[in-house]
């Protein structure tokens, strides 16, 4: 790795000069990562949960490259252009019902702005300026801006040194396999004490993300539909990890058939290929906000907005539902009896993802380099050594992924 890498290039979650080494990657196609040395590697992370149909994909690379023939960006505000009206069109017929208004952004971090902005704008134009606090449950993580870091978890979120800056909102216990009840008795407590401040709910539907790659039981999403109902509070879901079919459900909502009254959607929503996110709502909430105070130079960008819609009708097209149920037999039947190593505290999967909670600390340098020496890249964090491959990845690359799993902690 040359000097301006190790001096000037700042990486994310990282100091400068980094302390844990960077791989120079040449190439990608399909689920393999070429790297500056010429070895190949599986991408058991589809570059943070986003190449869902692998990477160099002929169907989405032909529709950027006839995009750019075309135009590559023109501004949103006041001009339109097909690609985003397409795009916007799918969204609503793919997502739950009632989501009919799609604003478009450039980042899943600021998709969630712009959620908890429409939250408060409508409580506000509604006369209730109170409402300007949210709720959501502990372990979750909704991005690194300020308005998302402030729903991220407090204490065990990456946020914690901002807490004196952030606004304080209201933490309930987080959801877990087997502790609905008591969750929903925290939650239930604490909007019915709050509920004249409280503009919405967030949460990670069935799957928290980054925040620890926790998952729950669907019945805790039902429940949270119907107390923020009871409650006057709006529900904010954010998809932007579990959309797109990662969890076996096209929406991780669908596990519970709710519908919120705002969802942020974003990663792999492109394929992968470039930034885009999505924020859509219904007609009470569009209708009461009015007029949005927000507008991302590159909202609705036509590369973008190209790629989305070709990921999308590939996704839509090919028997998904099929691919991920393989994925998540062959990760079920792979790693579950790891449960029973001193070094595993724990085993947690669903559809397209499969995590290994281990009892220690990671060494992540040290891991990441045995992890590539047998060909596969993933990036463990903290306890946990997961995996989110893309779609496309075969029985042999998914094997290859979890015999290097089980080897790391044995």
């Amino acid at each position: 790795m040359n000097n301006i890498e190790k001096s000037c290039v700042w990486h994310p979650y990282a100091k400068i000069p980094n302390d844990i080494h960077t791989y120079l990657v040449k190439s990608a196609k399909g689920v393999y990562l070429t790297l500056e040395n010429n070895n190949k590697v599986i991408d058991g992370m589809s570059s943070w949960w986003s190449v869902i149909h692998g990477y160099n994909n002929k169907t989405i690379n032909s529709a950027i490259k006839s995009q750019i023939d075309s135009m590559s960006h023109v501004m949103f505000g006041g001009l339109t252009h097909k690609g985003a009206i397409d795009i916007c069109q799918k969204l609503i017929n793919i997502t739950p019902k009632g989501l009919e208004k799609v604003f478009l952004a450039d980042s899943g971090s600021v998709s969630v702005e712009v959620a908890l902005k429409m939250a408060l704008q409508y409580w506000y134009n509604k006369g209730q300026k109170n409402k300007k606090h949210f709720i959501t449950p502990l372990g979750g993580y909704h991005g690194d801006t300020f308005g998302a870091m402030s729903v991220c978890d407090p204490e065990n979120g990456m946020h914690h040194i901002f807490s004196g800056t952030l606004p304080k909102h209201f933490f309930v216990k987080k959801p877990t396999i087997g502790n609905t009840k008591a969750a929903l008795s925290d939650l239930k407590s604490t909007l019915t004490n709050n509920n004249n401040s409280i503009a919405a709910m967030i949460l990670e539907p069935i799957v928290q993300g980054a925040g620890g790659m926790n998952i729950y039981d669907s019945d805790y999403l039902t429940g949270a539909r119907e107390l923020c109902n009871q409650h006057n509070v709006l529900l904010i879901v954010d998809e932007i990890a579990t959309g797109f079919g990662r969890t076996g459900k096209l929406f991780g909502c669908e596990h519970a058939n709710v519908s919120p009254d705002i969802l942020c959607l974003g990663k792999a929503l492109t394929g992968g290929y470039l930034s885009m996110a999505a924020t859509l709502t219904n007609e009470d909430v569009a209708k009461n906000v009015g007029v949005l105070m927000h507008g991302p130079t590159f909202m609705g960008n036509p590369l973008a907005c190209a790629a989305a819609n070709a990921s999308i009708d590939l996704l839509m097209n090919s028997d998904w539902k099929a691919n991920v149920n393989r994925i998540e037999k062959i990760l079920y039947s792979e790693l579950t009896p790891l449960i029973n190593l001193e070094s595993v505290n724990d085993v947690r999967i669903i559809g397209a993802i499969g995590v290994l909670e281990l009892t220690n600390n990671i060494n992540m340098e040290e891991t990441q380099s045995r992890l590539i020496d047998m060909g596969v890249w993933l990036r463990p964090y903290g306890k946990l050594l997961y995996t989110m491959p893309p779609f496309v990845t075969t029985d042999e690359e998914l094997y290859k992924i979890t015999g290097a799993m089980k080897e790391v902690v044995s």
